[in-house]
């Protein structure tokens, strides 16, 4: 084998695994985006809560400590 077909073919090993790592982060990053996007459409979609709920007056002044 020629060395100098080696010493050739490295540096574009390595640059091509360089832009295969910049791909792959992008895709994470575009993937995390769309997570964030559906993630906030969901928390929304929550409908609010009533601040004070429709029980009758008489519920909760007592404490039962009987049993």
């Amino acid at each position: 084998m020629d060395l100098s077909t080696v010493a050739n073919a490295a540096p574009n090993n390595i640059s091509d695994a360089g832009v295969s790592q910049t791909v792959a982060i992008d895709v994470m990053k575009q993937a995390m985006n769309i997570d964030k996007t559906t993630a906030m459409s969901l928390i929304q979609a929550i409908p609010p809560m009533p601040s004070v709920p429709n029980l009758p007056p008489h519920l909760g002044n007592n404490v039962n400590t009987t049993g």
